[in-house]
């Protein structure tokens, strides 16, 4: 379970980082440098007991412990969250279901929209008008605000949403309607947009915020089920890959929504760079799900994403996530094909070989294919059934008129086919070519698939972390403390003034700080980022670039016109110089750098790998069944090469280096793949 021994000293500080899976919790102790890992299954039924048990598993008693969460995930997705409330401007009761009239799926006749997460019967417009300088055209009565909360009374509301047109601009009227309902005798909970989203675009702002609370009251009680145990200082994963306080991640639990995704960018992107690979496609398949990420030398962040078919605004790294994972059930679907996912086993009752389900999964198909060992599951700690798996392959290729051994090398395919195509859309849809980055596996699952992965994608490179197991855990303990800010100005022409800009960014630095400060925060270590949404004049949407912290009083348009074209060029392909600009948002990141782990470089072991060989194993592969080497990773050494068939075991995960790939431990101890 551990890398290195643990200390005792009190003086050393220790961090822990949590990630509760689909279908496993991992944990990542940083002390003094140094890494203690343990992996156990996820409680879905109540994830906080198996955080608890696994804590209590390492013997950490006190500590700062980082969460990265999936609860306000998972109630978004199995729409478990609160019955809520959408207050917004008389006549635009509607927004939700109106939203931008475009079509994701542009050819398909019969596509189901997600169901507004506010019923009809829950939404309520009040007479109020702000217009678009923030100036009051019709004032807000307390008379309404009244008749707004008999209102939800009778509706039984559990959970507002306040979202007033131009409420970015001025704060006032929502600031009332948050007053009057924080007095009710029981109130709801509640979120305003000028709080959660202070930008324009109704739409996004008021689906943003109804996400919000709609998963506000469950994440609030998790959390709180987690303080007492884990103590106050207890702190959240966010989805743009820092953490907040819990206090913050139960007012804008939205900002969790990716939160355990977002770890593992971090831990991946960290690990890539300290072994000199910043150009990386991160790939981290688990039990339920693949994420997958392009790194261009830093980690990209978008503010337009949609989960589970809802817009949502805030600041989320760039992830695209589809339903392949090790417990994803493999099936004949009703043209006879064979389909995998995105339907999940999860933890319980988990894939068929872990003693408790009878589908077949992903899972049960790398056992039968000898990708996995029966004996060698979590280090040893739990045993697979593997004759149970048998019988449902057998099954199953009876329905295809196959074969054992093709039916589940076909379940692989199909899975593997699934990523590729998520691959292909964060990389060559947005113009980035695969072959020039570096292809990071982690999740339990990710290292199985691969090679396979990079060798259809042409990716020439396979960096496999030391612990891929366990990368998102390591990436919510190392995270930064990160606060988003924005600001929506509009400025073009003669109003995109640098000294109006810097008036404005520094009002929002200082109401960062404030906050930072209360939370009892260093502010000397802290850093501020500063950001521009930018556009053509009349285009509908914006490209962030990074603000220029060096600028010529008189160039100040131009500088922003030449970040905004090259961004322009890199996304679109095309872009024009002599084309005015504006600037929508200002945008402000402010953190607080955190310590990362201390990891040596190796002294090197010299190519013979003898001393990590173990034993040898039959694995099925396209060309049959192979005798394959059996290396355990723990005893791989630094220059260590090793050549395919073989596997490469470890208790939180499998590596399975095909026929025609090798590769060498590199001195920070990940294993460097590459086609032969």
């Amino acid at each position: 379970m551990s890398d290195n021994p643990s200390s005792n000293t009190a003086d050393i500080r220790r961090v822990v980082g949590i990630d509760v899976g689909g279908t496993f919790t991992d944990i990542a102790v940083l002390e003094g440098g140094r890494l203690t890992v343990h992996k156990l299954p996820s409680t879905p039924s109540d994830p906080s007991q198996g955080i608890l048990q696994g804590v209590k598993e390492t013997g950490v008693t006190s500590a700062e412990f980082v969460h990265g969460s999936t609860v306000a995930t998972n109630a978004l997705l199995e729409g478990k969250g609160s019955r809520t409330a959408l207050v917004t401007t008389m006549g635009f009761e509607d927004v939700l279901e109106i939203g931008r009239q475009s079509r994701s799926e542009l050819y398909n006749l019969e596509m189901d929209r997600a169901p507004a997460l506010a019923p009809w019967e829950l939404r309520f417009g009040l007479p109020e008008r702000i217009d678009h300088t923030g100036a009051i055209i019709e004032d807000l009565t307390p008379e309404a605000i009244q008749t707004l909360i008999g209102l939800l009374e009778e509706n039984e509301a559990e959970a507002v949403a306040v979202s007033f047109l131009f409420s970015f601009l001025n704060t006032v009227h929502e600031e009332m309607v948050l007053s009057a309902l924080q007095k009710m005798k029981n109130p709801p909970y509640i979120s305003t947009s000028s709080r959660v989203l202070p930008e324009f675009r109704e739409y996004e702002r008021a689906s943003t915020v109804v996400v919000n609370s709609y998963v506000g009251k469950v994440m609030s009680r998790y959390l709180g089920e987690l303080e007492g145990p884990l103590g106050k200082g207890l702190r959240i994963m966010q989805s743009s890959g820092g953490s907040i306080t819990a206090k913050l991640a139960s007012d804008q639990p939205v900002r969790t929504i990716l939160s355990g995704p977002a770890g593992g960018v971090v831990g991946a992107f960290y690990t890539a760079v300290q072994s000199g690979y910043p150009d990386i496609i991160t790939v981290d398949m688990g039990g339920t799900s693949t994420d997958v990420s392009l790194c261009p030398g830093e980690i990209k962040e978008t503010t337009s994403a949609t989960i589970g078919g809802y817009p949502i605004g805030v600041p989320m790294i760039d992830i695209h996530t589809v339903g392949a994972g090790g417990g994803s059930i493999a099936r004949i679907d009703i043209g006879g094909a064979l389909v995998v996912g995105p339907e999940s086993a999860g933890a319980e009752p988990g894939p068929a070989c872990y003693g408790k389900g009878d589908q077949l999964t992903v899972t049960d198909a790398n056992l039968h294919l000898g990708r996995l060992l029966p004996d060698h599951f979590l280090g040893g700690r739990m045993t697979l059934d593997r004759a149970k798996v048998e019988g449902l392959i057998q099954q199953l290729a009876a329905q295809i008129n196959s074969d054992a051994n093709q039916t589940a090398l076909g379940i692989n395919r199909v899975v593997n086919a699934n990523m590729e195509r998520a691959i292909r859309t964060i990389s060559l849809e947005r113009g980035y070519d695969p072959r020039l980055f570096t292809l990071v596996p982690f999740g339990g699952a990710g290292p199985m698939h691969a090679c396979d992965l990079a060798q259809e994608l042409g990716i020439p490179r396979v960096m496999v972390p030391s612990r891929p197991g366990i990368l998102s855990a390591l990436g919510v303990a190392i995270a930064d403390i990160v606060k988003d800010y924005s600001r929506t100005v509009m400025l073009r022409g003669a109003d995109l003034d640098r000294a109006r800009v810097e008036e404005e960014f520094q009002g929002m630095e200082g109401q960062a700080r404030t906050e930072m400060a209360g939370e009892g925060l260093e502010l000397d270590k802290m850093v501020a980022n500063r950001f521009l949404d930018v556009r053509y004049v009349g285009q509908s949407f914006e490209l962030t670039v990074e603000y220029p912290s060096h600028i010529p009083r008189s160039d100040l348009s131009k500088v922003i016109g030449d970040s905004f074209y090259k961004a322009h060029l890199r996304r679109f392909g095309y872009a024009d110089r002599n084309e005015p600009v504006e600037v929508v948002n200002l945008r402000l990141k402010l953190k607080v750098p955190m310590e990362k782990p201390a990891i040596e470089e190796q002294i090197s072991g010299g190519p013979d790998p003898a001393a990590a060989l173990i034993g040898q194993t039959k694995v099925i592969f396209q060309q049959g069944a192979l005798a394959s080497a059996l290396y355990q990773r723990e005893r791989l050494l630094c220059g260590n090469r090793i050549t395919g068939p073989a596997l490469v075991i470890q208790m939180d995960s499998t590596t399975v280096v095909p026929p025609g790939w090798g590769g060498a431990v590199d001195t920070f101890g990940n294993l460097l793949l590459e086609p032969d």
